[in-house]
């Protein structure tokens, strides 16, 4: 069954084969979906995102630089895709960032207020920046996802700052969702147990929180990042019509017990 048959989305967040977003991005082309990507500005970048997209065969697929702390890039961002792509259905925001000086077990409180802010400004305002401009590209309604982690409920080993923004994320999912609703467009996070991503592995506490959900969650396992791009189908979906709002969890049940 192909979940996402005739539908058209813009992903952000591709830096390699082990991004989450990139995991998202190969289940909706799976069932469907046409993508395009939007990827940090710099040769570097476009060649690993590049290289990322033709090991699967998407050589011809639609890719724009920007730099989503730029109003500027976003502006050209989606008028390129409404240009190129037209209408659409979906936006996956896979975009976080924290200085890593300051994602190490004990140093929370030491963060400069230019770290903090930087982190939520890239972290949590940047889906509030892309679903004003994506509102205009849904005339027909559609789905906005965000990508968040446990650390935005209770406090780990390490992730700090980012706690605090993916926090602010998932607050900023339920009021978009609140006022959007109304033109058919749907907010929601994903919150994706550790998996050793790029960003992950900036967090200085990774291993312990990876052994943690190992040992503690009902699953007795880690999640495979393709887990997530798994139940980001089902959110991007029609099958997900009625859930708005929502915080989805995919973490082998970690989230429901007392460690």
């Amino acid at each position: 069954m192909n979940l996402l048959e005739g539908k058209t989305g813009l992903i952000f967040g591709v830096a390699n084969d082990r991004s989450i977003a990139w995991h998202i991005a190969k289940n909706a082309v799976a069932h469907g979906a046409r993508c395009g990507f939007s990827y940090l500005p710099g040769e570097k970048m476009e060649a690993r995102v590049r290289r990322t997209l033709e090991s699967a065969g998407l050589s011809d697929t639609w890719t724009f630089p920007c730099d989503v702390s730029s109003d500027e890039q976003l502006d050209a961002l989606f008028a390129a895709a409404e240009k190129d792509l037209g209408s659409l259905d979906f936006v996956v925001h896979s975009i976080a960032f924290a200085d890593r000086a300051y994602l190490q077990p004990g140093t929370f409180a030491a963060t400069p207020r230019d770290v903090f802010l930087q982190a939520l400004d890239i972290s949590a305002y940047t889906l509030v920046a892309a679903a004003r401009r994506a509102e205009k590209l849904m005339p027909a309604g559609g789905s906005i996802l965000a990508m968040t982690y446990y650390g935005a409920e209770k406090a780990a080993t390490g992730y700090n700052v980012m706690g605090v923004a993916k926090s602010a994320l998932e607050s900023c999912v339920r009021y978009l969702a609140a006022e959007l609703g109304e033109r058919g467009i749907r907010v929601n996070s994903l919150s994706a147990g550790p998996c050793r991503t790029l960003s992950a592995m900036a967090v200085g506490g990774i291993d312990r929180i990876l052994d943690k959900v190992e040992h503690d969650a009902p699953l007795r396992r880690n999640i495979a990042t393709d887990e997530v791009g798994k139940s980001a189908v089902y959110l991007l979906s029609d099958l997900s019509s009625g859930v708005t709002g929502e915080t989805h969890h995919v973490d082998a049940g970690y989230h429901s017990i007392v460690t």
